[in-house]
């Protein structure tokens, strides 16, 4: 069971993170671009709508992550509970600062208005401290600081 469920979790945060990562990062200098070209409003409209979808959907990586490691008996852990207080940032940054700013700026393009570029500039600060958080969480996922396994 165990195996079951870490193969789910490894497949979720791939899935789930990896989209916004990915998209959340684009979406800054898609929207510097989107009033000078003609399909840049419908590219910054996709990246906010995966952003959105995907990090509802990212809410199984940590469900699963419990379960995987209550099934391996690791909750107390000290890696894992970094793990926990680095995801727990993750989505907050995601929640309260990337997505909440990536809807002012799509509702600023499709009211035919300019986007400030310190706006942008902004966005893809917050972005990159939620990527950060996101790649040291794998780090911690892999290498597992006391881990016996030789990993």
């Amino acid at each position: 069971m165990t195996k079951f469920l870490l193969t789910l979790h490894v497949l979720a945060a791939i899935v789930a993170v990896g989209p916004v990562t990915v998209a959340a990062s684009m979406f800054p200098p898609a929207a510097r671009r989107a009033h000078t070209e003609e399909a840049g409003i419908g590219t910054v409209r996709l990246l906010y709508r995966i952003c959105r979808v995907y990090s509802g959907i990212g809410i199984a990586v940590p469900v699963l992550g419990l379960a995987t490691a209550g099934a391996m008996g690791v909750l107390g852990d000290g890696w894992l509970t970094a793990s926990i207080a680095l995801t727990a940032a993750a989505a907050g940054v995601l929640a309260a600062f990337v997505l909440p700013r990536q809807g002012e700026l799509l509702e600023v393009l499709t009211g035919k208005g300019s986007v400030e570029r310190r706006n942008t500039v902004q966005l893809a600060m917050f972005t990159g401290i939620f990527n950060l958080l996101w790649a040291s969480v794998t780090v911690l996922m892999i290498i597992r600081p006391g881990s016996t396994t030789g990993a």
